[in-house]
């Protein structure tokens, strides 16, 4: 009772109430959270794009990561983790028509011969219509990356995400504690701090209803460099190491579709 009295204050931490054989923790919302910015990346690795509002349904709001680039002689993914230069690169999701991709150099890529010359190496966008087997590649030490192994993973269905448990990420921005957004790439920055704290439970966010799985753990990725003065900087990843357990944003499943727009409300539920 006490928590939803605190739910309907506007009051947002952990209550810790006495029970029979010991006690439990209940997390209730922080302050009103609201949406900052909602971002979609048409194609993996590639710079995204802002929207005001969007769908957001089964796979994520609509557009984002619908499009990878696979290189054809492995036939692996690419992502910045491996092939940095992609952060330097755009895209703009046009619907029904596919995908815009601009090269750092201002122009846009026709086909996959541009792309292979932007990359020195033979590759192919696919859309995720035209792609089963998804297999992307991380690092084993960050630290050591030259010397280091890499490893394979599968990638998910739907949408060319890591994990199957993140159609749609979220971090605060609290979270972020001063880093450019861009490092972390995720779908929806809202305002305030403590989104692991919904990690477990389900959440309305504009006209969507989310299922909160997991916190997300982060990568080589978010140490590179980016357009407009974002630098490689190792640091960063180890900070999430040593004060976050290796993760920072949550990542969602949606259980029913509808659009999320900037000012939209977190509520529980």
């Amino acid at each position: 009772m006490l928590a939803a009295q605190m739910v309907a204050a506007g009051i947002r931490g952990s209550l810790t109430v006495a029970a029979p054989g010991g006690r439990y923790r209940c997390l209730v919302p922080q302050t009103k959270q609201q949406v900052i910015e909602v971002w979609r990346y048409p194609v993996k690795s590639l710079q995204g794009e802002t929207v005001s509002s969007a769908v957001v349904g089964a796979n994520g709001v609509e557009g984002d990561r619908r499009f990878a680039i696979f290189d054809v002689a492995t036939g692996l993914g690419l992502t910045a983790r491996r092939v940095p230069e992609l952060l330097f690169g755009s895209a703009r999701y046009l619907g029904a028509d596919g995908v815009e991709i601009t090269l750092p150099d201002g122009t846009v890529a026709r086909d996959d011969a541009a792309l292979s010359s932007w990359l020195g190496r033979a590759v192919v966008l696919r859309s995720t219509d035209e792609v089963v087997d998804r297999r992307f590649e991380n690092v084993d030490d960050f630290e050591r990356e030259g010397e280091s192994p890499w490893h394979a993973f599968d990638g998910s269905r739907g949408s060319f995400r890591d994990s199957e448990r993140t159609a749609v990420s979220i971090v605060s921005e609290g979270s972020l504690a001063g880093w450019d957004r861009r490092r972390f790439r995720s779908n929806i920055l809202v305002s305030g701090s403590g989104e692991e704290s919904l990690v477990g439970s389900r959440v309305s966010l504009g006209g969507a209803v989310l299922q909160v799985g997991k916190q997300v753990g982060r990568c080589v990725m978010v140490t590179r460099p980016q357009p407009d003065g974002i630098e490689k900087d190792l640091g960063v990843l180890r900070t999430i190491h040593r004060e976050r357990n290796g993760c920072l944003a949550v990542g969602a499943v949606v259980t029913a579709e509808g659009t999320v727009a900037v000012g939209d409300s977190l509520l529980p539920g």
